[in-house]
């Protein structure tokens, strides 16, 4: 039947009017900041913490949403609230330890009902325990002054009669060289900082009556200036150029606002990013992070700038560090990782070809200054935890740790080669390109061998010794997370690391576990960047229960502190209590943007296309939208929805795609849609309380017999002979057996529960060692150092005794460790850029790297030992040669200056 005449016209009136409503909800819904959500259960929920799609639960302390650009918390750091009034502390001359060996402290019982606190007058070196009882429930009150009191008269009697002052462990500290006695410990403001005491004018004790006798008030427990971030966080900035992102997760959405605020925020006004708001600019490794992470897809202009300003005669900088930085770190070629990103999300041919060159040259020096043919592993220490009494024995020197082989640096050192292998491989140099594809195979062979812990089931954190190194068998969070994603360990190994590595409550801290009487920072603390490459891994090796917990661990700190805060206390979740700690942190806010590219979105870059492989949690489940998202000349919207890590369908502008890939070929507006199988994957974590290991114990020598302390909590003692054990005992003694041949001894402390301390600092009883006296190689030096062997000292610069030739005789074939006493007072020993290196030969032949770090500023009376080279010598006279050559250039480039006193040759068995 046709339509009557009144009738169509209707019919079309009333469709155009629902298309004109249509189209209007339409516009309303686009200006929205998110879709409407519905109201969820828990997205994590321990006995610590909680958190939910809209706020995040811990204790009394709630973060809330209140939209996608603003939040608020009432977080409050309980840091001054329950504070023992147990303090530990110890003197300090030069701001050196050195009052007694590591481990001796005083204690002394601060409690006290007028606010006033003071232990009896204390001689320096003369340990004080307070043996009074604490009552139950009672803690350090709040600005409670502490007064202290050292008798120092028997230190400036030895200056005048002796001229120098002989410490606990034999040093001899002169009287031209005495700057002042400091105090370290336990509770604010004492830190237990000795490298940098000196920076604390407030430690430092002072003697106005000239008695000898020195003394300091402190104010204990003074709280804070700032005991929150801030209780309210509102968007200030316009982010709308980035990409936008919104999907059923309040919080998730917010903190990714917040987290783009902060990222423009640290740029500087000449392009570059600043590290973060107490950290003024660009630092190496703090850049390279933080590209990998998410900068190359943000900011790639700004992250080309910057990384170029980290770059100095055609060679990547290494940042300042222990003992003058390179090569005792090494890390620097993390550069490469995040240059190749660049140019992956770019494109970029340019800056293919510009940056070729530089990690060629970086990659050439480290091969000859630290890489190690015996192992095939990288010398130098554990990537970007360059604080070294944070996670090294306390008796290892910056020469000792120049000679550990670290995971984190190694598994860098892995990637960076294979990149530039495949750089070689695009330009067309394939001869090079095979060239260092064997040396990343090197490394990853040395890793599996020397790193790798079966019955653990993650690698060990570092090689450590000297003449015979030991395994420390604590979890490196970085390097286990870097193993998984550089694909050092095969795809069973990323799923049993992943599950098998220690987990604390507030998330993955730094090393596992911790090392005694250390405060945090990396010891004993959790940094949200490390976390986020554990998100990373976990995402990789397919494991959702880690995953879960790990970007939870993310979203818990940046939204009850309302910023991407540096790091906090592995212990107790807070950001008050670490050594030091910096708010709007670039790799912290750049890990909790990838948390969306990386993990939701699952954006993997290859230099001709754009992988997506989403994982999105169970608890995560719905729809997650990016709108705006530029690759190189397309822009995207991309819809992730579901759960799980399989992918059921996708489609571009509706077309189904065979593959989750995107050509890097795409132009103009496009639409990504992802439907997800909706399949738990589940996994498994290794859960375990915080906790300290025994402390290493402190090993001597007397009439044959090994002697140390014991310690509370300890069940036996590891004796150990040349990196083998060879004993158990419970008691603190061990008797030697008569030796024919030289012999390394060291002891670890293990307690109940089968946790090792680090080993002691090796105890050597060598029965064939010559001594050959630099002055009677060289004309001796002039300065008026003091404490060297013999009838002077020689100097070596890049000016001066460039090629130091010594004539050794050695009685036979066999085995000889060399290495030099030196001294270098160019600058302190944990920071500055001015660690000597030279190259030791055997005529022409290479031997090895010597480096001869920093010890001191101005301390040149302060000799120690370099490295040990292994060395092959057969019978008869040798000429060694002390040479600088153009590789061994440090990070100052002008200054490369040290003191020799002697060589000594020992021989190994």
């Amino acid at each position: 039947m046709k339509p009557g005449p009144t009738r169509f016209p209707l019919m079309i009136i009333f469709r155009k009017a629902v298309g004109f409503f249509s189209f209007i909800l339409l516009l309303v819904s686009c200006q929205t900041q998110s879709p409407p959500r519905q109201p969820q259960g828990p997205l994590w929920q321990s006995d610590v913490f909680s958190v939910f799609p809209d706020r995040v639960v811990q204790g009394p302390y709630v973060a809330r949403v209140l939209s996608p650009t603003e939040l608020s918390s009432n977080y409050q750091s309980p840091a001054n609230a329950f504070v023992s009034p147990q303090i530990q502390f110890k003197f300090s001359l030069n701001g050196k330890d050195n009052e007694m060996k590591p481990g001796q402290d005083h204690q002394f019982h601060c409690v006290s009902q007028n606010g006033v606190c003071q232990p009896p007058l204390i001689r320096f070196g003369e340990q004080y325990v307070d043996t009074s009882d604490i009552p139950p429930g009672t803690y350090l009150r709040p600005n409670t002054e502490l007064h202290l009191r050292l008798d120092l008269r028997h230190v400036l009697r030895s200056f005048e009669e002796k001229g120098f002052f002989e410490t606990y462990d034999g040093e001899k500290l002169y009287k031209e060289d005495f700057k002042g006695v400091f105090v370290a410990g336990s509770t604010a403001p004492l830190v237990w900082d000795f490298d940098n005491l000196t920076a604390f004018p407030e430690l430092e004790l002072h003697d106005p009556d000239g008695d000898g006798i020195y003394d300091v008030t402190l104010t204990m427990n003074a709280p804070q200036d700032q005991k929150t971030t801030a209780s309210h966080w509102s968007l200030s900035k316009d982010i709308s150029a980035f990409p936008r992102y919104y999907g059923n997760y309040p919080l998730v959405e917010a903190l990714y606002n917040l987290s783009l605020e902060e990222m423009l925020t640290d740029i500087e006004a000449d392009g570059t990013f600043r590290t973060g708001a107490e950290w003024a600019g660009v630092w190496t490794r703090d850049i390279s992070y933080s590209i990998l992470l998410s900068m190359a897809l943000l900011q790639p202009k700004v992250a080309r700038t910057s990384l170029m300003r980290k770059v100095k005669e055609g060679r990547i900088i290494q940042d300042t560090g222990t003992g003058g930085a390179y090569p005792v770190s090494t890390d620097r070629i993390v550069w490469a990782v995040a240059a190749w990103e660049i140019y992956v999300v770019t494109g970029d041919e340019d800056w293919l070809r510009e940056a070729y060159p530089i990690i060629r040259k970086s990659i050439d020096e480290d091969v000859r200054n630290a890489y190690d043919p015996a192992t095939g592993l990288v010398r130098g220490e554990s990537s970007f935890l360059d604080w070294r009494e944070q996670t090294y024995p306390a008796w290892m020197q910056p020469a000792d740790i120049y000679e550990s082989l670290n995971l984190g640096t190694n598994a860098v050192h892995y990637r960076a080669n294979l990149i530039l292998a495949e750089m070689a491989t695009r330009l067309g140099n394939t001869a090079e390109a095979e060239h260092y594809r064997q040396v990343a195979g090197k490394i990853r062979e040395g890793l599996d061998r020397y790193l790798w812990q079966e019955e653990r089931g993650y690698y060990g954190q570092f090689l450590y010794g000297r003449h015979y190194k030991l395994l420390s068998p604590r979890a490196e969070a970085l390097g286990e997370a870097l193993c998984v994603l550089f694909e050092v360990a095969d795809a069973d190994r990323q799923q049993t690391l992943v599950a098998r590595t220690p987990v604390t409550n507030f998330g993955i801290p730094c090393i596992y576990p911790q090392i005694p009487h250390i405060p945090p920072y990396h010891n004993n603390g959790i940094w949200p960047f490390v976390q986020a490459y554990w998100s990373l891994a976990a995402a990789k090796a397919g494991n959702e229960t880690a995953l879960t917990q790990s970007l939870n661990a993310i979203y818990r700190p940046a939204a009850l502190f309302l910023t991407n805060k540096e790091n906090f206390v592995a212990s107790t979740g807070d950001f008050a209590g670490t050594q030091i700690n910096s708010s709007r942190m670039l790799w912290s806010l750049s890990g909790n943007l990838s948390m969306v590219y990386r993990i939701f979105f699952g954006m993997h870059f290859e230099s001709e296309r754009l992988v997506l492989a989403p994982f999105v949690p169970e608890r995560f489940a719905g729809t997650h939208t990016l709108e705006n998202f530029a690759y190189r000349n397309a822009v995207l919207t991309l819809t992730v929805e579901g759960y799980g890590n399989r992918i059921e369908a996708i489609t571009l502008d509706e077309e189904a795609l065979e593959q989750p890939v995107l050509p890097a070929t795409l132009e103009g507006k496009h639409t990504v849609k992802i439907v997800l199988s909706n399949q738990s994957v589940g996994g498994e974590v290794h859960h375990v309380p915080d906790r300290d290991s025994p402390a290493a114990p402190v090993v001597e020598l007397k009439n044959g017999e090994l002697h140390w302390d014991a310690q509370p909590g300890v069940t036996e003692y590891w004796v150990l002979k040349n990196g083998q054990e060879v004993a158990r005992t419970e008691k603190p003694f061990f008797a030697l057996p008569e030796e024919t041949d030289v012999a390394e001894y060291q002891v670890l402390a293990v307690d109940g529960e089968g946790v090792a301390s680090f080993g002691s600092e090796p105890v050597v009883l060598p029965r064939h060692v010559q001594r050959y006296e630099a002055e009677q190689a060289a004309v001796p030096a002039s300065h008026p150092y003091k404490g060297f062997s013999g009838s002077g000292f020689v100097e070596i610069s890049q000016q001066t005794h460039t090629d130091l030739v010594f004539e050794v005789t050695v009685p036979e074939d066999g085995r000889y460790a060399l290495d030099f006493r030196y001294a270098n007072g160019n600058g302190p020993i944990n920071t500055d850029n001015r660690c000597a290196i030279r190259t030791l030969r055997n005529g022409d032949d290479f031997l090895g790297t010597v480096v001869l770090p920093q010890r001191g500023a101005d301390e040149w009376s302060e000799w120690g030992f370099t490295n040990a080279i292994p060395a092959e010598l057969p019978k008869g006279t040798h000429q060694l040669h002390l040479r600088f050559e153009p590789h061994n250039a440090n990070m100052h480039g002008e200054v490369n200056q040290a003191m020799i006193d002697f060589l000594r040759v020992t021989r190994l068995p």
